[in-house]
């Protein structure tokens, strides 16, 4: 019974399975690569600018989801009724920013699990 306990507090703690919810899905590297590879998707990093230029996803366009101050009105522009890909450097943020995008109204969010240490063509 302990062990389930520290093993749950890990899993707490180091947010080792990401939070799915009716409007939030978590897709695996293989399952997001394959959903982007349609055309005219709204693809989002929320990483940092520095972490954005370092490398990033072919066709994101960056949101920093640290700078709090812009974040929601960045979002303005993007249709709320389309399906919103969104990643961060290791699925910390966009987990985060998922929940954000889901009390501003977007209707389907998918956060890429790992995020983009987990994405297999780096640049």
């Amino acid at each position: 019974m302990k062990n389930i306990m520290v093993m749950a507090l890990f899993s707490t703690l180091f947010g080792a399975k990401a939070q799915e919810t009716d409007r939030i899905k978590v897709l695996s590297a293989s399952d997001f690569k394959e959903a982007i590879d349609k055309k005219d998707i709204q693809l989002v990093d929320v990483r940092t600018p520095q972490e954005f230029n370092a490398g990033a996803i072919q066709g994101a366009v960056n949101i920093d989801f640290f700078n709090k101050a812009q974040f929601g009105d960045a979002f303005e522009k993007f249709d709320k009724n389309e399906p919103m890909y969104i990643y961060c450097r290791s699925g910390n943020r966009s987990q985060k920013a998922a929940a954000k995008l889901d009390s501003l109204g977007f209707k389907v969010i998918y956060d890429l699990q790992g995020g983009y240490m987990k994405w297999p063509n780096k640049k």
